[in-house]
């Protein structure tokens, strides 16, 4: 069985947060803007690993990564 983690957040510029995060997702990741049940536009990211130990690092690093991003587009927002 191979470790999966799909996480959805919420940004007020999803579009532009899944954008900058993108380009750092390795082959098992998969990045986009999603609806949510209750119809919000949010990012989600599907990330599989070998091991629930690769997956709870490379979860870290791209929580990381999406705070960075998400402050960014407090600055400078593209369209």
């Amino acid at each position: 069985m191979t470790p999966v983690a799909t996480l959805r957040t919420r940004h007020d510029h999803p579009a532009v947060v899944a954008a900058a995060v993108r380009p750092d997702n390795t082959d098992e990741m998969t990045t986009r803007v999603a609806v949510s049940a209750d119809g919000d536009r949010v990012v989600e990211t599907t990330i599989s690993r070998d091991s629930t130990g690769g997956l709870r690092t490379t979860v870290d690093d791209y929580v990381t990564n999406l705070a960075v991003a998400d402050r960014l587009t407090d600055h400078d927002t593209q369209p």
